[in-house]
């Protein structure tokens, strides 16, 4: 199985959503299931049915959380020395060569992208276009809109 980039901050969010998981939803859905039942005839309790799918959601999250976590390769951006170059977890403020406008984004695993929050996954496109740059670069990538170029202005690891 290969290695999953996670930042520590990542690592920790799947860890208290797997704690969540456990301790919480699964005990709430075991109750449902339990009450369903209670209502007699399996066979057209709606109840019972959309309790067993949550259970099966649940579970089925639960496995694939413990699967990331056990290939995970965490990784603490603020340990990170790369000489400048963009890397995982690297902090980076770009400038978009067309619009001009300044953004800052910080490179995480999947499962931790939020552009919202300037987080983007390690496989986009953006990403991918910036890894091994560094300031003063600049990192192209296709776009829906077209090609995007953007100027790498610093990395920071934090």
């Amino acid at each position: 199985m290969a290695t999953i980039p996670l930042t520590r901050r990542g690592a920790d969010l799947l860890k208290d959503e797997l704690h969540r998981l456990k301790s919480v939803e699964r005990h709430a859905v075991i109750r449902a299931i339990s009450e369903a039942r209670a209502q007699g005839d399996l066979s057209e309790n709606a109840e019972y049915e959309a309790a067993k799918d949550k259970q099966g959601f649940i579970e089925g999250r639960i496995l694939e959380i413990e699967s990331k976590l056990a290939a995970a390769q965490v990784i603490d951006p603020a340990s990170v020395d790369a000489g400048g170059r963009v890397v995982f977890g690297a902090t980076v403020d770009l400038t978009d060569e067309e619009s001009g406008d300044e953004v800052t984004y910080q490179i995480v695993g999947d499962d931790e992208a939020d552009l919202k929050q300037g987080l983007i996954s390690i496989s986009s496109p953006i990403a991918r276009s910036m890894i091994g740059k560094e300031a003063g670069d600049v990192a192209e990538f296709k776009a829906p809109g077209g090609i995007k170029r953007y100027d790498i202005v610093d990395v920071r690891y934090r």
